[in-house]
């Protein structure tokens, strides 16, 4: 199997209208059409063709599951973040590869990582 590239991610919201507000507003995902499923739910564009999907149900608990935004200026990221009001830590180095990152949590606790390449 030869995997071409990631098109979406899926997370478990317990509240979909308030998981809309931080995809939308904070990080500045637009909605996709979603079809018309028997649960709750939205789907997002995370851009160049990928795709959050927001699904309304119990949210597991944090195991160090998360998913990652790739950005080009990750302190800009973290002010923008910051001034959105999200509780977001300084960036960080990933060992020696001058990759830097930093987590944030979305309203529900899933786990964001914000990195920058080298």
């Amino acid at each position: 199997m030869l995997i071409a590239d990631i098109h979406h991610v899926s997370l478990n919201v317990s509240d979909v209208e308030r998981a809309l507000t931080f995809y939308q507003d904070v990080l500045g995902m637009e909605p996709l059409q979603r079809p018309n499923f028997p649960f709750g739910g939205a789907w997002l564009d995370a851009g160049n063709g990928r795709q959050v999907h927001l699904i309304e149900a119990k949210v597991p608990t944090d195991l160090g599951q998360h998913m990652a935004f790739l950005v080009a200026d990750l302190d800009a990221a973290i002010e923008q973040l910051r001034a959105a009001g999200v509780d977001t830590p300084d960036a960080t180095p990933v060992g020696a590869t001058g990759i830097r990152q930093t987590f944030v949590a979305d309203p529900d606790g899933n786990r964001i990582e914000f990195t920058q390449p080298a």
